[in-house]
């Protein structure tokens, strides 16, 4: 797989969720963890589409390490997903959307970008944003009628 059928995929799996916004964690050109933001379902205001993600993906790696492994994203990542993807050592996030964009089309945010964020981290995390892009920003508008 490539990053575009990567980033379908984390699109296809926003549709599913509770907020629309779905991820992907992928190593080798495989898809390891798929999911969704579950916040309502599980009354958990942690439970966004990439930290379920993370969680899953770490039960299996004993060092507690993503590194080397591709977190893809719908959507950019907010503050607390972004910390989350730096603490776990993903290497790279991919985006569709950015964080202005969902404020544009009225989707609550801290209005901080995953740039800013890794300018002041511990490690360095690659970002490659606008993947996508339309399609994310399509389940964003039509959940938010």
């Amino acid at each position: 797989m490539n990053d575009t059928e990567f980033m379908r995929t984390a699109v296809e799996e926003s549709k599913k969720g509770d907020w629309p916004y779905g991820a992907v964690i992928a190593k080798d050109g495989a898809i390891v963890v798929l999911g969704f933001n579950t916040v309502t379902r599980d009354r958990e205001p942690t439970a966004h589409a990439e930290v379920n993600v993370i969680r899953e993906a770490l039960k299996d790696t004993p060092d507690l390490s993503l590194k080397g492994y591709t977190l893809y994203n719908s959507s950019e990542s907010c503050p607390l997903c972004t910390g989350v993807a730096i603490w776990a050592g993903v290497s790279l996030i991919v985006f569709g959307n950015l964080i202005q964009q969902l404020i544009d089309v009225g989707q609550p945010q801290i209005n901080a970008s995953s740039q800013a964020l890794m300018i002041i981290a511990f490690i360095d995390v690659e970002l490659m944003g606008g993947i996508l892009a339309a399609e994310a920003l399509k389940v964003l508008q039509d959940w938010s009628q």
